[in-house]
């Protein structure tokens, strides 16, 4: 197994990790590797909906100005607010 260290983790991240690796019963080593798998999108329980991925790669860059305004104009409708339902 490769090994791979990290350096620069700032205190919200720790704090977080060390939570991680409290609440599951676990080592730090495996709460990062654990956290790190699921951010990826590997976790054994499928892909994580929050995890980061690669999936709308193949959109990038290749909307034309075209493109960018029909989709707009599509959505228009879902920017109205209903003022009955905010009283």
């Amino acid at each position: 197994m490769q090994q791979l260290s990290l350096r620069g983790f700032e205190k919200e991240l720790e704090r977080a990790l060390r939570e991680t690796a409290r609440r599951e019963g676990v080592s730090l080593n495996r709460a990062a590797l654990l956290l790190m798998r699921r951010g990826a999108g590997l976790g054994s329980e499928g892909p994580s909906p929050t995890a980061v991925g690669n999936a709308l790669d193949s959109f990038v860059g290749r909307w034309s100005a075209a493109d960018e305004r029909r989709v707009l104009a599509a959505i228009e409708p879902c920017e109205a607010i209903d003022e009955a339902l905010w009283k």
